[in-house]
């Protein structure tokens, strides 16, 4: 039974229980309301809540351990006999759980006769042509024990499947049964109820720090799993960025960091004094008739897709940067540049700066600016000397998030900057980013066990810790202002 289906089915009994412990909590009542601690409504909730909670959560523990359990016993079916040379009993469960799916898929199609299934859970020869037509092909070095530990694997996932089935169901059941039988008049339905609401609201609140722990974990445990492969060293202090997935791979960050940096200085530069002054303008010195047409406009910037950037930065900017700068001063040849990638990325980013920074202009108190004008400061001596300093804080934040909106973009990149790794100061020339070569080492046909590709999770650990660090150099600028002007 598939996952979809078998929450349809608990989310459905669930609906039932709730009918019917409603309409039970009525019949205990006799028909009124006023005999019964709670609402009619609140012994529903109580029954649908004893059926769903546990049986959901059941499922979803039975879907994480399952995987792990399976993947435990599996492996130590393979020897070191069947793991090709170069290779690593890593790359050789990818080929099982490669091999299992392909085996789902052959026998969903339905079209197999019972000597079918048979001749090909016993002749591998059988299943690779099989796997063929499915879309899975398979090496040549793929021995036959491996296509065991496959049938193993396929047999131990579709067993535990029924039994997670089976398990989930009769929780179900036996939560609507036990919620029934204490539906009575004096039952506190309602109490079970909020009570629930207040655990759904906690745990609710520590879905964002249980992500981040789990997206840090993720990286740490596969960035380990990395530098057991390749230097630390040769990482973080080559300036050579070379990877080879038949080996002999040079992976230095120092280039691609480099190309992070100079898009995200360059598009900082023209994106922030732009939406500044914007902000500025809309919120001191623009009438209402002129802020309530140009800001909606500002803002429409932050919609459009950067895919939409990435080709207007490869199709406009690119030539023309080309064209009229690049080539009459002899700095370069190509479209693709730092600066037609950063150009484009600070047309992103301004309304990250100027509607955050307007928001916090307007926040500022009148009281402010009326003192500062009863002193005899001009408007534009207002702005400098008082709301600015005032503003700072949130400025910064705002300054903060396009920067994090530019470390972290890629399409732009891709289409307007290129795919070079390298360092120049050149920004005529063609680079790349961290993003860019986190996509390109997790794109295709490649295996999480090898370090060309578990150097992604090295770079985004990378610029993680390095993006914390500019929140934390940006938290101290915070409150060294708020101190001064609160």
């Amino acid at each position: 039974m598939s996952i979809g289906l078998l929450s349809l089915i608990v989310i459905a009994l669930a609906v039932a229980g709730f009918l019917i412990g409603r309409a039970r909590a009525l019949s205990k009542a006799g028909g009124d309301i006023r005999r019964l601690h709670s609402l009619p409504n609140f012994y529903g909730q109580s029954v649908f809540l004893f059926t769903a909670v546990p049986a959901l959560l059941l499922m979803a523990a039975w879907l994480i351990l399952q995987p792990m359990l399976i993947e435990a016993r599996v492996s130590g079916m393979i020897t070191a006999a069947d793991v090709p040379e170069g290779s690593s009993v890593g790359l050789v469960m990818s080929d099982v759980r490669r091999i299992s799916d392909g085996i789902d898929l052959i026998l969903s199609q339905g079209d197999l006769s019972g000597e079918d299934v048979a001749r090909m859970r016993a002749d591998f020869s059988d299943v690779r042509s099989r796997l063929a037509t499915v879309g899975v092909a398979l090496g040549a070095d793929v021995k036959p024990a491996v296509f065991e530990a496959a049938k193993a694997y396929n047999s131990a996932s579709s067993s535990g499947r029924l039994m997670m089935s089976a398990a989930v169901l009769a929780v179900a059941l036996a939560g609507m049964a036990f919620a029934l039988s204490r539906t009575t008049a004096d039952f506190r339905a309602r109490n079970v109820s909020e009570t629930f609401v207040r655990a759904l609201l906690i745990a609710s609140s520590f879905i964002a720090i249980l992500t981040t722990v789990g997206i840090v974990l993720s990286l740490v445990f596969e960035t380990v799993h990395f530098f057991q492969l390749y230097p630390a060293k040769d990482f973080f202090l080559s300036t050579i960025w070379n990877p080879q997935f038949r080996g002999g791979s040079d992976l230095g960050i120092l280039p691609l960091l480099w190309g992070t940096l100079y898009v995200s200085f360059v598009a900082l530069a023209f994106a922030v004094p732009i939406g500044l002054f914007a902000a500025i303008y809309l919120a001191e010195y623009a009438s209402k008739k002129v802020r309530a047409v140009a800001k909606p406009l500002l803002e429409v910037l932050a919609g459009i897709p950067t895919i939409v950037y990435g080709l207007f930065a490869l199709i406009t900017v690119g030539p023309m940067l080309r064209d009229y700068f690049a080539q009459p001063l002899g700095l370069g040849t190509s479209s693709s540049s730092v600066m037609t990638a950063g150009l484009v990325m600070g047309i992103m980013l301004i309304p990250f700066v100027s509607s955050l920074s307007d928001d916090i202009i307007n926040a500022v108190p009148q009281a402010m600016r009326d003192g500062s004008y009863g002193l005899g400061a001009t408007q534009s001596e207002t702005v400098k000397q008082v709301i600015l300093p005032a503003a700072l804080p949130g400025i910064v934040g705002a300054i903060l998030l396009a920067a994090s909106r530019a470390i972290g973009e890629t399409m732009i990149v891709v289409l307007g900057a290129g795919a070079a790794a390298k360092m120049s100061l050149n920004p005529f020339e063609a680079m790349t980013t961290v993003t860019v070569k986190i996509v390109g080492q997790l794109t295709g046909d490649t295996e999480f066990a090898s370090p060309e590709t578990l150097v992604a999770f090295a770079l985004g650990l990378t610029l993680f810790v390095f993006t914390l660090g500019l929140n934390i150099l940006a938290l101290y600028i915070v409150r060294k202002y708020r101190e001064q002007y609160e």
